[in-house]
């Protein structure tokens, strides 16, 4: 398979050719940066751990060039940065024990151009050869531009291929903006507990993003545990671990809601139910 980019990398774990790789994912993620998929869509990789029958294979968009950085990353250039990322990449795929990793290496502002075809012909071929049944990205009221961008492409991407080859659901991850405030009945909760060991191990080894000045290990795993709780105000916790995710699944349709409406959609419902409560407390009519 021919990549556009010439910085792409592929890394294949066990050795197999990337055809088979790509023949036997069930899970597939579709992410912005090195970690993504550690972080935002570590259900997937959960999913398929020490399994035969589940398979994931990770797709990174971005080369990484952008990162924070402090501490003995303080002095490392852009591309010092990419290396980095991408060995790190490549070595949480070997612990996850990835199908593939593939890590398409375009700048961010390439993948925040529309009118840039390249990732999307990427991701069409990936999507094509692996017929997965779950494709996890980012959810589209993220704020970080980028991982609305891929989560945009991906889902063009996704309308190329023949209805009879998508995915079973497409699942909108949360990242730079929680889910908590989707309506209970639109929101998609994703059990993570049971490897927590695995999770730090996974996060821990971006030393770059974590010596580097973000602490996304703490922050990912606080927020995992606050959903579990915080999820339903009047029944026991039925998880200890969670993540939020936006069902995509509709917007595979070309027929169907056009991304900005559905999104908006969903904004409006989250506002309609905060009035009603309000309404309901007050005895006043609150206008939506």
């Amino acid at each position: 398979m021919k990549w556009n980019h010439p910085d792409a990398d592929l890394l294949v774990p066990d050795g197999a050719d990337l055809s088979d790789a790509l023949r036997r994912t069930t899970h597939l993620g579709i992410g912005a940066h090195q970690d993504d998929m550690e972080i935002v869509m570590v259900h997937g990789v959960l999913q398929c751990f020490g399994r035969t029958d589940n398979q994931f294979t990770a797709v990174t968009c971005t080369d990484g060039a952008g990162s924070a950085r402090t501490g003995v990353y303080a002095g490392y250039t852009d591309d010092d940065m990419k290396k980095v990322r991408l060995q790190e990449q490549r070595a949480a795929a070997r612990v996850g024990r990835y199908s593939a990793a593939i890590q398409l290496g375009y700048a961010s502002t390439d993948v925040k151009s529309p009118a840039d075809p390249r990732l999307e012909e990427d991701l069409f071929r990936v999507l094509s050869e692996a017929k997965p049944r779950f494709v996890y990205t980012h959810n589209l009221a993220d704020k970080h531009a980028t991982h609305v961008a891929v989560a945009a492409t991906a889902l063009r991407a996704l309308r190329r291929v023949p209805p009879g080859d998508r995915p079973e659901k497409v699942y909108g991850c949360e990242a730079w903006r929680g889910l908590d405030w989707l309506p209970d009945d639109r929101k998609i909760v994703l059990d993570i507990a049971g490897h927590d060991n695995l999770i730090a191990a996974l996060m821990g080894l971006y030393d770059s993003q974590i010596a580097g000045g973000k602490r996304y290990d703490l922050a990912a795993m606080g927020r995992y545990r606050a959903n579990a709780t915080f999820l339903d105000s009047h029944a026991v916790d039925t998880t200890e671990l969670a993540v939020y995710a936006m069902d995509l699944t509709p917007l595979m349709d070309e027929a169907g809601p056009q991304p900005a409406a559905y999104v908006q959609g969903l904004i409006h419902a989250f506002a309609s139910e905060v009035g009603k409560r309000i309404n309901d407390a007050c005895g006043t009519r609150v206008s939506q």
